[in-house]
């Protein structure tokens, strides 16, 4: 009798692979997420994290990176993978395993992009529609490395035009946060941190122009920024 090949996988073993993106940006004054209608039948008005198959010819960054481009219109966006999901019973017709990254998208490049690409749509995090899967997970767990990181790196920043206000600046750092900073003690503290400097540009406002700055490149990427949040 014939043994069976062992390198041909049974229907159990096969699995399938995606690269998944939580893709955030600042929108009326609130942290979001770009979504895409979901894929599973009959699943009207959910939505989910978007995505696309893995490519065998690249690797998973590369494959998220040109997801951004196509996408997004980002040739450089900041991007981290975030977590591999691969329980067997995650899907309801087959094993899946997905590959998330997450990746932080500047409000003044998103706009242009968004009005494109009517399958994909911005939500607030705190508002968010009914998701496919285990996707609520996904982007809560994404969500809590974000504001992991601003506590230790400059990731905040990424979400950033190229010159700011030190009130835009507080501003995010308090929508990510969640929280309420005190102006003084923020102003004071990041400035000591020395990772922005000003430049010789101003925004006019309702009152005096505000000076504008710009995040440092040559900065220390892992800044204690905890330590601006007593």
């Amino acid at each position: 009798m014939d043994q069976p090949d062992k390198s041909t996988p049974t229907q159990a073993t096969q699995h399938t692979l995606e690269i998944r993106l939580v893709i955030f940006t600042l929108k009326d004054n609130q942290l979001a997420v770009f979504l895409s209608p979901s894929s599973l039948p009959q699943a009207n008005d959910v939505w989910e994290i978007p995505g696309v198959p893995a490519n065998i010819e690249q690797n998973l960054e590369e494959t998220a990176n040109q997801y951004l481009r196509q996408n997004m219109g980002m040739d450089e966006a900041y991007l981290e993978q975030l977590y591999t999901y691969g329980d067997t019973q995650r899907h309801p017709q087959y094993p899946l395993v997905s590959v998330v990254f997450f990746a932080l998208i500047p409000a003044d490049a998103s706009q242009n992009e968004l009005r494109k690409r009517a399958a994909l749509r911005c939500f607030p995090v705190n508002a968010l529609p009914s998701l496919a899967l285990d996707h609520p997970l996904i982007v809560e767990y994404a969500l809590r490395r974000l504001r992991y990181k601003l506590e230790y790196s400059a990731v905040g920043f990424e979400l950033l035009p190229e010159t700011f206000t030190l009130s835009e600046l507080q501003n995010t750092y308090e929508i990510i946060l969640g929280v309420s900073l005190d102006k003084r003690n923020f102003r004071r503290r990041i400035l000591e941190a020395g990772i922005i400097e000003s430049t010789p540009h101003r925004r006019a406002g309702e009152g005096r122009p505000a000076q504008l700055y710009r995040y440092r490149p040559d900065a220390i990427a892992e800044v204690k920024a905890r330590r601006l949040f007593p």
